[in-house]
């Protein structure tokens, strides 16, 4: 990226204590069961400051799933990152085959803050110099193996701890900014 947008990105994300988002298959029952207990440790409040949410394909699948029924994001404009996702597919999404034309599209209409989503997306953002804020809850959990957050980097990405938060059932969650991030 040569110059940077005119928006914010911001990723809220759950992760078990030894950094993995989803196990080899997908499955986050493990989140989901203990975050039942836990309650919604701002999302909502987070949440209702986005006008657009990024997500990969299997992010997307997930929310279908989830959701049963139930699309999370009605009024959000969402946009899936993905080389196989049939564009049209679904009206709710608009697909983006590449992080530059994403970031093209998301500039013309305007958009102000975004919520990334998903591994892939995330390290996408993050290699990218995208990512402006990192809130990450950790789950009072270690599951062994699974689908990580965070991957190899080219070059440092420093951060600057905002605060860290304690939830119910052992959550613990903390916010980071990006330095010189996005």
């Amino acid at each position: 990226m040569t110059s940077l947008p005119p928006f914010t990105v911001s990723v809220f994300i759950g992760t078990s204590l030894d950094g993995f988002i989803a196990r080899p298959d997908g499955d986050i029952g493990w989140l989901t069961g203990r975050g039942e207990q836990a309650g919604d440790m701002g999302y909502r409040e987070f949440i209702a400051g986005i006008d657009t949410v990024v997500m990969g394909r299997v992010t997307y699948e997930t929310a279908l799933a989830f959701g049963a029924g139930h699309w999370p994001y009605d009024g959000m404009h969402v946009a899936v990152l993905s080389t196989r996702l049939e564009e049209g597919a679904d009206p709710r999404v608009t697909v983006h085959r590449d992080l530059d034309g994403l970031v093209r599209a998301l500039t013309e209409r305007g958009t102000k803050s975004v919520y990334a989503d998903g591994g892939q997306v995330v390290r996408s953002f993050l290699r990218a110099g995208l990512v402006n804020e990192l809130t990450v809850t950790t789950a009072p959990v270690l599951i062994g193996s699974g689908l990580p957050l965070f991957g190899p980097l080219e070059a440092d990405i420093p951060l600057v701890h905002r605060s860290t938060t304690v939830h119910d059932a052992g959550f613990v969650q903390t916010t980071y900014t990006v330095e010189n991030g996005g």
